[in-house]
């Protein structure tokens, strides 16, 4: 017998074919359309809604992308002769078991909707919970991902956040005081402080309603000059980095002294 004729009798009684189109017609639905939602509606007015946006497309996705799948799986067991009526029939008793025993998967997917729709956070906002403060890197249909800084991964589910802090909806202040000697004069101190904003205002992400608040206190071997460094939440902790370097530059350059804690040791005479 022809081995040919073996390998495509087999590819007939196995159904390969119609199960390799009914995949490849999925898959590819899956990418026009998911490739469609994110072209009409990927872009906002502004940066906080286009990410709005962004996290409403991630989630409707994979919501068509569970639907595609379950299709799938019923055209495949069609196409093996399995009665698939009589299982979508018998999915409103079953529905009902797998609702109390997914209730809480069921409780994140409305959890996940809710947080979205009152524009509690949304991928790429920095927020804080129970003392963890990163970056949403992915939200989904049961849980959500906050990254820290140190590359610290923290997954929650979506039921449980019932409290937390966004801190990308509204602008940071930065307070930094600026502790300098007392025998420095103080209109050279608020000259230099002044230029010290100027330059501070040229680093990306620097508001320029950034200024010098004044003299916050006097220490016992210091007076504190305050400055307020307003910015975008993003990287706040960079720029607070680099403007802390423009003092010191600054400060240098000016012979200015930062007071610093200092140990005299003195000899006695010998006996």
């Amino acid at each position: 017998m022809n081995p040919f004729y073996i390998i495509w009798d087999f590819i007939l009684r196995t159904k390969i074919i119609s199960l390799a189109i009914i995949i490849i017609i999925g898959l590819f639905l899956i990418k026009i359309i998911t490739n469609t939602t994110k072209r009409f509606i990927i872009n906002g007015k502004d940066q906080f809604e286009t990410k709005r946006r962004n996290t409403i497309v991630k989630l409707i996705n994979n919501i068509i992308k569970y639907f595609i799948y379950i299709l799938m799986i019923i055209f495949i067991l069609n196409s093996y002769g399995v009665d698939t009526k009589s299982i979508i029939a018998s999915l409103g008793v079953a529905g009902v078991i797998l609702g109390f025993a997914l209730q809480s998967t069921v409780e994140d997917f409305v959890s996940g909707i809710a947080i979205i729709m009152d524009n509690y956070f949304v991928v790429g906002d920095i927020v804080t919970y129970n003392n963890f403060t990163g970056e949403v890197i992915e939200m989904g249909l049961k849980s959500t991902k906050i990254r820290k800084a140190n590359g610290e991964v923290y997954i929650i589910a979506n039921r449980n956040i019932n409290s937390i802090v966004n801190l990308s909806q509204h602008h940071a202040g930065i307070i930094i005081k600026i502790p300098t000697a007392y025998e420095e004069d103080t209109e050279k101190v608020e000259k230099v402080i002044g230029e010290i904003i100027e330059n501070a205002k040229k680093i990306p992400g620097v508001l320029k309603d950034s200024k010098y608040l004044g003299i916050d206190s006097l220490e016992d071997s210091a007076i504190n000059y305050t400055i307020l460094i307003n910015c975008k939440q993003d990287n706040q902790w960079q720029i607070k980095r680099d403007v802390l370097r423009l003092i010191k530059i600054a400060y240098d350059n000016a012979n200015i002294k930062i007071p610093y804690s200092q140990i005299e040791v003195h000899n006695g005479k010998k006996l």
